[in-house]
């Protein structure tokens, strides 16, 4: 199919490097979809090659609830669920941490799903998104960070799933062995991604939940203790790990839901598929944690502990790979947005390459490294905000300029500065001593001290959304300017 190109909802002039927005029923204004809503889905199923060529919408919610269900359930959700628990000696009740789990998930994935609604309104992959809130040269700089932050989870999840092989083949060698499956896997899936997500549908979504039922029940008989019986100091912490959690997957969800047929089944799919898989993996993640006397590092032992378990962790240890998968192709769609005239599948390969390179290279991570990559995280939830708010009430209500000339909007780093800087205000990433201590000195001058209420995740939201809510006028007509232009 040859390349399509945009045009905005509010009837401004076609320009190259993206697909066609839709207009707020999700179809490309003018085409016969949008005039007779038909759902037949188009002849080419797999995604575009390069950038600016109309993405194929062949995804249902059925589609959408069992990528997302997937991506809820991980070995890592099991292993940090004591971040929700909290410290040893001051631990949450069962009942509070349980509540935080589902509170924290709701409200981070109520986010991801409408940034899962952007993208399929737009039918442009993430990155290419911030061409029309920043600009396309702006928007360089959040794609080169979400390449950084993708890049260092592909290689930790290549990690996570050889340790989790050689837990269950019970043996401390050949690691390099299964981290080179690994990526091989990973690899294959990325050149074919909506093929991928159709066996994750079909079969994957299966097996994992019948393995989740095992254990739960297994898990269940032995009874769960609660070290923190009435406890709930920490509550609003443990809320605040999980909407950070479920907010890592925002600068992704638009790179599969631009395939979505409809916003709607998009914004459900996601958020009920990974909300339910979420709360499941981190209450299990719990039960685990609790019955290993709380030691992370034998939580795998739990599972291992009931019968023919190693059998069904093999099963999560296998569909790991879609959490490598998501990050490998979302690196290739962000590279699009810098290099649209490249080949996906060169892109999607490269990325398989080095991320199983450096697998091979790095035998652990380091607190430092788990702290950068907080860090880049960080970035995204105040960007988001302004995002949400200038899609829905700013200049995208008249149609984001995404091809590749989109002038610069510069007013829009205004509010994404000030969310992120309340985000470290209240919430100091610890990537090094003087990055600390700057926060800790701007907290002394400002006579501020960080209550247990004051989510970062919340406040690094809510700031920045108003702030750009404020800066709506202007911006709005700035846009309307430049489309009568």
């Amino acid at each position: 199919m040859p390349p399509v190109s945009p045009s905005s909802s509010s009837g401004a002039p076609a320009s190259p490097g993206v697909p066609p927005q839709q207009d707020a029923g999700g179809a490309v204004p003018g085409s016969r979809a949008a005039a007779t809503d038909v759902l037949e889905p188009p002849a080419r199923t797999e995604a575009p090659l390069v950038l600016d060529t109309e993405p194929p919408r062949t995804l249902r919610f059925r589609d959408h609830f069992a990528l997302w269900m997937n991506l809820g359930v991980s070995l890592i959700g099991f292993t940090t669920a004591a971040t929700v628990l909290g410290a040893t000696g001051s631990e949450l009740s069962l009942a509070a941490a349980v509540t935080a789990i589902v509170a924290g998930t709701v409200v981070g994935t109520a986010m991801l799903g409408v940034a899962a609604l952007i993208g399929a309104r737009t039918g442009a992959p993430a990155m290419a998104n911030l061409r029309g809130l920043f600009g396309t040269r702006l928007s360089y700089v959040p794609t080169v960070l979400n390449i950084v932050q993708c890049v260092g989870w592909g290689v930790y999840e290549l990690l996570t799933i050889a340790l989790g092989a050689q837990t269950v083949v019970g043996t401390e060698g050949y690691r390099w062995v299964f981290v080179v499956l690994a990526g091989a896997v990973t690899t294959a899936l990325t050149i074919w991604p909506l093929g991928a997500i159709a066996v994750l549908r079909r079969f994957v979504a299966a097996a994992v939940a019948v393995a989740m039922v095992y254990f739960t029940v297994q898990l269940g008989r032995h009874g769960v203790p609660d070290p923190g019986a009435g406890n709930w100091h920490g509550f609003l912490r443990a809320t605040d790990s999980m909407i950070a959690v479920s907010i890592s997957f925002v600068p992704l969800a638009a790179d599969y839901t631009r395939h979505s047929r409809t916003p709607g089944s998009a914004f459900w799919g996601s958020f009920s598929g990974y909300t339910l898989a979420q709360v499941w993996c981190y209450v299990l993640g719990l039960m685990a944690l609790l019955q290993a006397d709380g030691d992370p590092e034998r939580i795998f032992d739990s599972f291992l502990g009931v019968w023919a378990g190693w059998l069904f962790l093999l099963v999560l240890v296998l569909r790991e790979t879609d959490q490598s998968f998501a990050n490998v192709y979302s690196t290739a769609m962000s590279i699009h947005n810098l290099l649209p005239k490249v080949d996906r599948r060169v892109l999607t390969g490269g990325t398989g390459v080095l991320i199983t390179v450096l697998a091979l290279q790095i035998t652990e991570f380091t607190d430092s490294y788990y702290a950068f990559l907080g860090l880049i995280g960080s970035v995204f939830v105040p960007m988001f905000a302004v995002l949400a708010v200038d899609y829905f009430l700013g200049a995208g209500r008249r149609g984001w300029n995404l091809s590749a000339d989109a002038p610069s909007r510069w007013l829009m780093l205004l509010p994404w500065a000030l969310g992120f800087a309340t985000y470290q205000l209240i919430a100091p990433t610890a990537v090094a001593g003087w990055w600390t201590d700057l926060w800790t000195s701007a907290q002394e001058a400002l006579g501020f001290t960080p209550q247990e209420w004051t989510s970062a995740s919340l406040f690094g939201f809510l700031v920045p959304a108003l702030a750009t809510w404020a800066l709506t006028p202007l911006t709005r007509a700035r846009a309307a300017a430049t489309a009568a232009r």
